[in-house]
Parts: structure tokens; C-alpha cells; sequence
């Protein structure tokens, strides 16, 4: 389980590397959480939202990974396009149904995660996306 997951938007791949050291918020607006494993939290929540298969997900290598992950330190993961749209259509009723499934699983695994803290997680990343697209760039995760 992470300690600190930001999420934040960057202009390409080379330019999210550059937060692997030191994260973004110095360089790039983010949304600071903590406490939740993203990786795996990205591949629920696009299953969630789209029906696909948590094998299929990741046998796509997604989230892919930008930066990191040799010396089990820092990462750097790009948010998958297919879930950033999801969630960008998603709306606040499917979010919260969504927030609801994903704090159910994670307590099936012995995780607690607030269903409040887990609508402000999607919620906030379902607004991040489209801004972001419209400005040509991508959403991270760094992860420490």
C-alpha cells in the first residue's frame, strides 16, 4: 500500500518522468491522496466503469509505467486514456455507484477506505481528465 499517491497532469511521458525524485507539485497542479494501492485501483476502477476484465487490463500493461519501479522506489504511472474517458462520462451517480463497488472490494481484501474519501478520489480524477485532454496532455500518478 502507497503512502502518498498524486495524481497530476503533465504535457508528455519525458516531462512526467522529471517528478520521480521529488513528485509533482512543485512543477504540475495535482491532487495529493495516500493510503491506497493506485496501480491496482486504476485497473479496478476501469473495470468498473467499462466491464473489462482485471486480466485484460493488465495483460494491455496498463497503467503503463513512465518512470521507476527498478529499486522499488518512486513511480511514475500514466492513467489509462480508456479510464480517464470513463470517467470523464461517468457522471456524478455512476462515480459514487462506482466509489461504493471499489470501497466494497477493497474491504473484501481486508482495506478500509472511506466511500466519501473514494468519490472525492474519482470525482476529483473525472475533472482532472478533460482539462487535461483539452490542453494535450496526460494524467500521472506518482506514487512514493
Amino acid at each position: 500500500m502507497s503512502i502518498i499517491v498524486e495524481f497530476f497532469v503533465a504535457p508528455d511521458d519525458a516531462s512526467a518522468a522529471l517528478v520521480l525524485p521529488t513528485g509533482p507539485r512543485r512543477a504540475f497542479e495535482s491532487l495529493s491522496f495516500g493510503n491506497f494501492n493506485p496501480e491496482e485501483a486504476m485497473i479496478e476502477w476501469e473495470c468498473l466503469l467499462t466491464g473489462g476484465s482485471f486480466e485484460e487490463i493488465v495483460e494491455a500493461d496498463e497503467p503503463r509505467v513512465v518512470a521507476g519501479r527498478d529499486d522499488g522506489g518512486c513511480v511514475v504511472l500514466a492513467l489509462p486514456p480508456r479510464l480517464s474517458a470513463a470517467l470523464a462520462g461517468a457522471g456524478p451517480s455512476g462515480l459514487r455507484a462506482v466509489a461504493a463497488a471499489w470501497v466494497a472490494r477493497r474491504a473484501e481484501d481486508g482495506e478500509t477506505i472511506d466511500v466519501e474519501v473514494a468519490e472525492a478520489i474519482l470525482g476529483d480524477l473525472a475533472d482532472l481528465g478533460p482539462g487535461a485532454r483539452r490542453r494535450g496532455r496526460g494524467v500521472y500518478c506518482w506514487v512514493a
